[in-house]
C-alpha cells in the first residue's frame, strides 16, 4: 500500500519509498514516499502561494473549517483510533482517548480563531500621545513548517495544524514516518473541508533532508518541532530569524508527601508511568517518596502494576503493548541492566516477555544512572526515598530537563513551596506530571524546549503583532 505526498491538494508519488511495519505484529502496513529536496520545495511554494488566500479568510470561515474537521474526526473515530493503534502499538483504549482529545483540540482551535484580537493602547498616557489612539493586530506569519513525533500521531499534529490554520497561516507537515498513516488520514479529512488547496501540505521522508529544507527556504517563517533535544537545539541554532517553537525531552518527577492516602493515588501513578508504554513527553519517570511511606508505597504499586494486561494493542482490554521498535525496547532494557549494576533493585518487571518490555519499577536507582538523569521513553519508573520536601525538590531540579513536575501533598504551604521552587514549565498539584488538557499553556524550561503550545498560546507564537496609530489632530 503506497502512500504519496500531499501537495497543493493532490497526491504525488515519488521514486523512492520507505517500508513501515506494525510494531506489534511486524506486518508491513504501508510504503511511504521519500520526498526529495524538489518535493519539499514544491510543498513550501504551494503553501506560500496559498498564504494570501488563507490570510483573507474571515475568522468565521477559519473556524468553520476547523469545526468541520472536528466533526469528521468524530464521525471516523473508530477508524482513526485503529490506525494509531496499528502503526504505533498504542493500546486501543489510549488511541480512542487520543482521538477524543484531537477532536477537542480542533474545537479549541475553531474557538480561538474567533478570538484572535489585539488590544487598545492608551496613547494619551504619554505627554506626546495626546490626540492619538492606537491598537494592535495579530496577523498570520505565512508558512509554518511542522515536524512531529510518533507517540501522539494525531493530537500532537493537531497542536500544530490547529493553531496554524486558526491564525490564517498555511502549513507543511513532516510527521514521523512510522506513524504517517495518521497524517494521511488527516489529509483526507481536510480535503473534505473548505480549506484552500495548498494550505495544508504533507511530506514524508528523511528527517534531516526535510528539516534542512525547512531551514534553508526563505518562505518558511516558523518551525514548530516536537522531538529530541539534539535535533531541536540544532534546528534553533541554524534557524536565523525564523520563529522556532521546541517541545523537547523530559524526565518528569513526582513527590509523595507524608499524609497522602496512597491507595487513592495509585491509579494515577500507574497511568502516568506506563500509559502508551511510557512513550509520553511528560511520562512519570522519577518518584520521590518520604522515607516513612516507602514500604507501603512499593507494595501497593507492585500489586497495581501486576494487574495490568499486556498484549495486542488492537485488543480493547490491553493496557500495555510493545514499544515503537524492537531497537528502542532493547535500549531501554540495557538502561535497566545498567541501573541494576549500579545498585538499583527491580521491584517488578525488568525483562522482556513476548516482545513486550514489562512495566518496570526500579528502587534506589543512582542519580547518575541513565534511568535517573536521561529520558528513557519506556515503561520504566524509578522510586527513591527522601527525608524532606526540600530534598525532593532538589532531586527533581537536578536535571537538565524541566517540562512538568507533580506533587501529592495535603499541605497548602508545601504545595505553594513546590510551585515556587520546582524548575519546570508546569507544576501539577495532587496529580502526576503526565496530566495535560489541550487548551492549557504547555512547554518547558532548560533542555525541555522553548515557547508554549496550547491553542491560544501557540497562536501567539504563529502570528506577528502589528501596531496601528491614528493621529486625530
Amino acid at each position: 500500500m503506497k502512500k504519496g505526498l500531499w501537495i497543493n491538494g493532490e497526491w504525488k508519488m515519488t521514486a523512492d519509498w520507505m517500508e513501515v511495519q506494525a510494531p506489534y505484529s511486524q506486518e508491513v502496513i504501508a510504503q511511504f514516499a521519500m520526498a526529495t529536496e524538489q518535493d519539499v520545495q514544491e510543498a513550501i511554494e504551494s503553501a506560500q502561494a496559498t498564504a494570501p488566500q488563507m490570510a483573507a479568510l474571515t475568522a468565521f470561515q477559519r473556524a468553520e473549517i476547523l469545526e468541520h474537521l472536528a466533526t469528521l474526526f468524530a464521525e471516523h473515530r473508530e477508524e482513526a483510533a485503529n490506525i494509531i493503534s496499528l502503526e504505533s502499538a498504542k493500546p486501543l483504549k489510549y488511541a480512542y482517548a487520543e482521538i477524543d482529545r484531537t477532536i477537542e483540540t480542533y474545537k479549541f482551535a475553531a474557538e480561538e480563531a474567533k478570538r484572535l484580537t489585539g488590544e487598545m493602547i492608551p496613547m494619551d498616557a504619554s505627554k506626546n500621545g495626546e490626540g492619538r489612539f492606537a491598537y494592535t493586530l495579530r496577523e498570520p506569519i505565512g508558512v509554518v513548517a511542522a515536524i512531529t513525533p510518533f507517540n501522539f500521531p494525531q493530537n500532537l499534529v493537531a497542536h500544530k495544524v490547529g493553531p496554524a490554520l486558526a491564525a490564517g497561516n498555511t502549513i507543511v507537515l513532516k510527521p514521523a514516518t512510522q506513524t504517517a498513516l495518521s497524517a494521511h488520514f488527516l489529509a483526507k479529512l481536510l480535503a473534505q473541508t473548505n480549506l484552500p488547496a495548498g494550505a495544508f501540505n504533507l511530506v514524508t521522508g528523511q528527517g534531516k533532508l526535510v528539516g534542512d529544507m525547512f531551514l534553508a527556504h526563505p518562505h518558511v517563517k516558523m518551525i514548530t518541532f516536537t522531538g529530541s533535544p539534539a535535533v531541536g537545539i540544532s534546528l534553533r541554532n541554524r534557524a536565523g530569524l525564523k520563529k522556532v517553537t521546541l517541545e523537547l525531552g523530559s524526565n518528569a518527577g513526582v513527590i509523595i508527601d507524608e499524609g497522602v492516602q496512597l491507595d487513592r493515588i495509585m491509579d494515577r501513578i500507574v497511568m502516568g508511568a506506563f500509559s502508551n508504554q511510557g512513550q509520553v513527553c511528560i511520562s512519570l519517570q522519577r518518584i520521590y517518596v518520604m522515607e516513612s511511606m516507602i514500604h507501603e508505597f512499593l507494595s501497593l504499586l507492585k500489586v497495581k502494576i501486576e494487574q495490568l494486561i499486556m498484549g495486542d494493542p488492537l485488543d480493547s482490554k490491553t493496557d500495555l503493548a510493545t514499544m515503537i521498535s524492537r531497537a528502542e525496547q532493547q535500549r531501554a532494557y540495557q538502561w535497566i541492566e545498567e541501573a541494576v549494576a549500579e545498585g538499583a533493585q527491580i521491584i517488578t518487571g525488568g525483562r522482556i516477555e513476548n516482545h513486550i518490555l514489562l512495566p518496570t519499577v526500579l528502587y534506589n536507582a543512582q542519580p547518575q544512572s541513565r534511568v535517573s538523569c536521561e529520558e528513557i521513553f519506556a515503561p520504566v519508573v524509578t522510586v527513591n526515598t527522601v527525608s524532606s520536601i526540600e530534598d525532593a525538590i532538589v532531586a527533581i531540579n537536578d536535571s537538565h530537563y524541566g517540562l512538568q513536575a507533580g506533587i501529592f501533598t495535603p499541605s497548602i504551604e508545601i504545595a505553594f513551596q513546590a510551585t515556587k521552587s520546582l524548575q519546570v514549565g508546569g507544576v501539577i498539584i495532587n496529580d502526576v506530571p503526565t496530566y495535560r488538557v489541550d487548551h492549557m499553556p504547555y512547554g518547558g524550561v532548560k533542555e525541555s524546549g522553548t515557547g508554549r503550545e496550547g491553542i491560544k498560546y501557540a497562536i501567539e507564537e504563529m502570528t506577528e503583532m502589528k501596531l496601528v496609530i491614528w493621529n486625530n489632530q
